[in-house]
């Protein structure tokens, strides 16, 4: 499978053009481990090292049309990862700050970012549950892994008047969940069945 094919199944799917766009403008192959890349564009997760991985394209695909992105936006990607999904991002927004727990990754993230020559990609090592309080609010936030808990409290704290949140909500099953603040409401719509890695966070013991 290649790009054009990723795309064509793609398209089936996802009605935003500016998102499969975007999609086709990033070099997967250049995220997953050298071992894995003649698998890079087959519309499926692959693993990245320290548990985690390169989401499946669909998905990343899809929570950037959620976030229904318009190019002049700052955006919260909450875990980094290899960075795909944050070079995906950085496509359709202004500005992205990714945050990422293990700082191997986030070296690996900054590497393939700068080889697929990705310039508008802040990394920052961190708890990604308190997203990154000194640049908020935020125009849009994405997060990478699924919340057992909900949406954590300061990533909603952090979205700015008009933004969407997509998280993956984990209530017995995972689904996409979006939510957009309206003044001082949030509101909540839950979407697609996924499936994601979970969201480190320090109640669950994690340093």
């Amino acid at each position: 499978m290649n790009r054009d094919d990723l795309i064509e199944e793609l398209s089936t799917q996802i009605a935003d053009r500016r998102v499969l766009a975007a999609i086709a403008a990033v070099p997967r192959d250049v995220f997953v481990p050298p071992s894995m890349r003649a698998e890079a564009w087959v519309n499926t997760s692959l693993p990245i090292g320290q548990g985690q991985t390169i989401s499946q394209p669909t998905v990343v695909a899809r929570m950037c049309e959620l976030i229904e992105l318009r190019g002049g936006e700052t955006v919260l990607d909450v875990g980094t990862g290899s960075g795909y999904h944050a070079a995906v991002l950085a496509q359709l927004a202004a500005r992205v700050i990714s945050i990422e727990r293990h700082a191997e990754l986030s070296r690996g993230a900054r590497e393939a970012l700068d080889a697929a020559n990705v310039r508008n990609v802040e990394l920052v090592i961190g708890d990604g549950t308190l997203g990154h309080p000194p640049e908020a609010p935020y125009d849009a936030i994405n997060v990478g892994a699924a919340s057992a808990h909900g949406v954590p409290p300061a990533l909603c704290e952090q979205l700015a008047d008009g933004g969407r949140l997509v998280v993956p909500v984990d209530g017995g099953s995972q689904r996409l969940t979006l939510i957009r603040r309206r003044g001082g409401r949030l509101e909540e719509a839950r979407h697609e069945p996924v499936r994601f890695v979970p969201l480190v966070t320090r109640a669950s013991g994690s340093p």
